[in-house]
């Protein structure tokens, strides 16, 4: 084992002599900072400025005077998403997907105030980000201060003395991940803090720590990949390229090939097409706000027979209110079939796209990321899902408002007048219907289990490129 060390406090010597490697870690330091700093401090005024704006329009909703239920059911509320803690290392989909919805009656808005919609492409890195660094630029780090770990040895003729005193390809191949490793450790730092910090913020250790560890597996392949290379090759030049042409491969072509794929392999309806073919089934339902259309002749005779009266203006409850009840349900359950068909296809190009991580580390580390991070899109349908709930109660109850709170008469004469306008109008009290909204990621517990299959696809990556490497430094030769 102290060969093993010794090795590895070689090459850490030879990095910290040489001004090539100085300022090399030096730029990915400066990136991790700048990156750092401007993610925490754009995510920190996210979380203030949509946390201030929920509340605001709650208190705005609850604010409203007297009017008419149905009106306030057009009204309408927003919520929004706020950024978890662990955003300021990865802020994932937060800004492709949008982060509020403008929720009324009879309609499942989109989410908005997306920053870069069009970015989506790119696998989830519109901007310069502590992930984005980690993922894409560091890995050119280690590429450049390890790709000679064996090639130097070989042009400067210490390999065949080394192997000659008895130091094993094994130890040697060894002290040389080590060493990479080591290199690794001192990069994470950064994001160690940031988890820290979200920490202090209220995310759970577990998550954090998990972020953090499955940062390290991924820089550890990498230090695997660039021994093995290394070891293989005969020239800097051709362990040089061959390092590049994998991270083209990984951390560009194979994301970029599997968006594709995905894409064209499971095409999800777009919205424009999809909102005609839900209207088309709308119409069959029924119009709520006409209480005398014909698809609601059924829910008149019931009530009539129920209450035993011979009219609708004879009914203790206002029969209108009643249809616009009953047509929100109708609406929301079809609303819900097509919002479920369209997540569940983008779930499953998400989940096929995920399987590229066996042949790129990079997706792999992406996906696991943004999922404990809770920044993935399944997080996001999860946001839309709660968002509906908020809006389907709160119309619900403005129309239980309109059923109990406002007689037929009143509300059928409230075009005649202004005063009969006012007739048909409800305190606000009645606006306590809305129920607060606050969302937040799964619970730690979750996003771990949902992270397992990243985690093992990264695991196996390092422990295959360790067993062929040393294979290879078993039959290492000068």
């Amino acid at each position: 084992m102290s060969r093993v060390w010794s090795v590895a406090v070689a090459e850490w010597q030879l990095w910290l002599r040489s001004k090539v490697a100085t300022v090399a870690f030096g730029v990915i330091a400066a990136l991790l900072a700048i990156a750092s700093l401007s993610t925490a401090a754009h995510m920190s005024e996210e979380r203030h400025a949509r946390t201030h704006q929920q509340q605001q329009a709650e208190e705005t909703f609850l604010a409203q005077p007297a009017r008419h239920p149905h009106r306030m059911v057009h009204y309408g509320h927003y919520v929004f998403r706020t950024p978890p803690p662990l955003s300021i290392i990865d802020p994932g989909v937060d800004a492709v997907t949008g982060q509020s919805i403008f929720l009324e009656g009879h309609r499942q808005n989109t989410a908005m105030f997306a920053d870069i919609r069009a970015s989506a492409s790119l696998g989830g890195f519109p901007s310069l980000s502590p992930a984005f660094v980690y993922q894409v630029l560091t890995p050119l780090l280690l590429i450049a201060l390890g790709h000679a770990v064996f090639v130097r040895e070989r042009e400067a003729g210490t390999l065949s003395p080394l192997l000659a005193q008895g130091v094993s390809g094994h130890t040697l191949f060894v002290g040389k991940v080590l060493a990479l490793a080591a290199l690794s450790v001192a990069i994470l730092l950064p994001i160690a803090v940031l988890a820290f910090v979200g920490l202090v913020g209220g995310e759970a250790i577990a998550t954090s720590l998990a972020l953090v560890g499955i940062n390290a597996l991924y820089l550890l392949v990498w230090s695997a990949v660039i021994a093995l290379v290394s070891a293989v090759v005969k020239t800097r030049s051709l362990a040089l390229g061959l390092l590049v042409f994998i991270w083209l491969a990984w951390v560009l072509v194979i994301p970029r090939i599997a968006v594709a794929t995905t894409s064209a392999a499971l095409p999800v309806t777009g919205k424009i097409e999809s909102d005609f073919q839900m209207y088309a089934d709308m119409r069959e339902l029924g119009d709520g706000h006409n209480a005398a259309d014909p698809a609601f002749a059924e829910l008149r005779n019931n009530l009539l027979a129920e209450y035993d009266v011979a009219s609708v203006e004879e009914l203790p409850i206002n029969f209108r209110g009643v249809v616009a009840q009953a047509s929100e349900q109708d609406l929301t359950t079809l609303m819900n079939q097509y919002a479920e068909r369209r997540m569940a296809a983008e779930a499953e190009q998400t989940r096929r796209a995920s399987a590229f991580g066996w042949l790129s580390p990079t997706m792999a580390l992406g996906t696991g990321s943004r999922t404990l991070a809770g920044v993935d899109l399944l997080t996001h349908h999860r946001f839309l899902r709660e968002a509906e709930i908020v809006r389907y109660d709160f119309v619900q109850g403005l129309n239980q408002v309109h059923i109990d709170e406002l007689s037929y008469a009143d509300d059928v004469n409230r075009s005649a007048s202004e005063a009969a306008s006012r007739q048909a109008q409800v305190s606000p009290e009645n606006w306590a219907v809305l129920s607060a909204f606050q969302f937040e990621p799964a619970p730690p517990r979750d996003r771990i289990g949902d992270a397992v299959s990243p985690i093992a696809k990264l695991l196996l990556w390092l422990m295959g490129l360790l067993a062929v490497g040393l294979g290879v430094a078993r039959r290492l030769a000068p």
